[in-house]
């Protein structure tokens, strides 16, 4: 079973940035589909985006322009770079991945392996 590892979350300023990792435990899943999934208190989980096997990546139009997605494949990271942020993206933070390499959509049903979450909170 494929493990996912969450790190870099914190507490940061409005407008601030921060940059999450997701350290996968099988090589062959930095070739699959991966995604950043959040959950605030009361809230629904929402995908964030996905980085599919070729590289390409799609956002929530939440995020879009403010947070970028990549890999490291030799060390076997997935990265979320947050930029600009808002009180509104106060979240637990969750990497998710699939067993292929082409990404379906940012729904949460079409992932199957999740990270324990990490969190962001951004506050003045």
């Amino acid at each position: 079973q494929v493990q996912l590892v969450e790190s870099g979350g914190g507490s940061v300023q409005p407008g601030g940035s921060l940059r999450l990792s997701c350290v996968v435990s099988e090589f062959s899943y930095v070739r699959y589909c991966m995604a950043w999934f959040r959950q605030a208190p009361g809230k629904e989980r929402e995908g964030v985006g996905f980085i599919d096997g070729g590289g390409g990546t799609t956002f929530g139009d939440s995020v879009k322009g403010r947070f970028t997605i990549f890999r490291d494949n030799a060390k076997k990271t997935l990265y979320l770079q947050m930029s600009t942020l808002k009180p509104e993206d106060t979240a637990m933070y969750y990497c998710a991945a699939r067993d292929v390499p082409w990404c379906s959509g940012l729904e949460r049903g079409y992932f199957g392996h999740w990270g324990q979450g990490t969190q962001v909170t951004v506050s003045s």
